[in-house]
């Protein structure tokens, strides 16, 4: 047994199992009735929340449909020398596109993604009352690093189909299993003295563009 498998049985041993059944089962039923939604929203009331809160959290949000999205992005990328490009990126998208295209590989070190200018991704779905994009690493996502290190992240939500009200919505409809990141807004921080520095931890710059809403 290696060292990793003994300090993993160790854990196992002193936290109690959940479940029905397990050392850790009171016999209790979790309570549920917590509210899962604020309130009665059209779709379009959802993707105009969403909207708002984006923008109060300092990221830049954008409306296209299928035609206009490559020139849209083609403009977001113009200062910009090179692209990340997930797998899966639809091909269309960055057709009008200048930047070199980067794709993500497993092998690009830390320093290699920190000199590609943005990363262009879609998401696993936006929550609306909390104004979160959330990504789990599907093929339009690629790897979650990759849109850490690059300054600039372009996230595209197909809306209103991927947006939901509330977090309870989004977690029944998202896999635990995969690697989740949720994005509200482009990384931030601030100090004692409330003064805000952006890009600790991610990128400075987040344009949101809202697919299909109009």
């Amino acid at each position: 047994m290696s060292d990793r498998d003994r300090i993993l049985a160790r854990i196992r041993r002193a936290v109690p199992t959940p479940g029905p059944g397990g050392p850790g089962d009171s016999g209790e039923a979790v309570p549920r009735d917590y509210l899962r939604v604020h309130g009665s929203r059209t779709p379009a009331e959802r993707v105009d929340l969403l909207a708002a809160h984006l923008t109060a959290y300092r990221a830049t949000v954008h409306r296209a449909d299928e035609d206009g999205l490559p020139e849209l992005l083609a403009r977001l990328l113009s200062r910009h020398a090179t692209v990340l490009v997930p797998p899966a990126l639809p091909p269309h998208w960055l057709a009008a596109a200048d930047p070199t295209r980067i794709h993500d590989r497993a092998a690009s070190t830390p320093a290699e993604l920190d000199r590609v200018g943005a990363v262009v991704t879609g998401c696993a779905l936006a929550i609306a009352e909390t104004g979160t994009i959330v990504l789990d690493g599907g093929p339009d996502q690629g790897r979650r690093r990759i849109t850490l290190i690059p300054d600039h992240h372009v996230c595209v939500v197909r809306a209103p189909g991927q947006v939901v009200d509330s977090v309870p919505q989004a977690l029944e409809r998202l896999d635990p299993t995969r690697p989740l990141t949720w994005i509200s807004g482009p990384s931030a921080t601030s100090d004692i003295e409330l003064d805000r520095v952006e890009g600790v931890h991610g990128p400075r710059t987040l344009d949101v563009v809202l697919l299909g809403a109009q």
